[in-house]
């Protein structure tokens, strides 16, 4: 869970579902040390690890608090961390019956398709229970990127002043 507009937007609707059918909702945060497992077992510092997790958790909170407000008092609530890649935590810990794993989707501009391997294309290629895929919302699409750069300086022909001079 990171607090991108899709994993927002996912938690929402994961809210929404487990309301509805009256499930646990279990917001899932997966972390890595910098420099990934093999830095750590070369340098291996407890104190390190134990700052690393609780600013694991302290990034889950701040989703659940930007998507849903805090906590929710109406649906069964179970927040994980998980020290591992993010594709692997999340269909690990998604894999019984009856469990459903809601993912965002991310935005999907070429040059990210061709850097990074998606959290949500790993999740749908290895899930072994349904997964249904959120996008953000249109409006934090919006915000992103060249298009939203040219939308947020765009000059309108009514926001211009005419200047007339002599």
């Amino acid at each position: 869970m990171t607090s991108s507009a899709g994993s927002l937007q996912a938690l929402r609707s994961a809210a929404d579902l487990a309301r509805f059918h009256d499930a646990l909702l279990m917001p899932v945060h997966a972390w890595m040390p910098p420099g990934g497992e093999v830095a750590d077992r070369r340098y291996p510092s407890p104190e390190l690890r134990a700052i690393w997790e609780r600013a694991a958790w302290d990034r889950l909170w701040a989703a659940v608090e930007l998507a849903l407000g805090g906590m929710p008092a109406d649906v069964g609530f179970t927040p994980q961390v998980a020290r591992s890649e993010p594709g692997q935590a999340l269909t690990l810990l998604a894999c019984r019956p009856g469990d459903l794993l809601v993912i965002g989707t991310g935005r999907h501009g070429a040059i990210r398709r061709m850097v990074r391997c998606h959290v949500a294309r790993y999740c749908l290629a290895h899930a072994r229970c349904p997964v249904v895929a959120v996008p953000p919302s249109p409006l934090a699409d919006a915000a992103h990127g060249l298009r939203g750069f040219l939308e947020r300086h765009r000059l309108h022909p009514e926001d211009a002043e005419l200047r007339i001079e002599a």
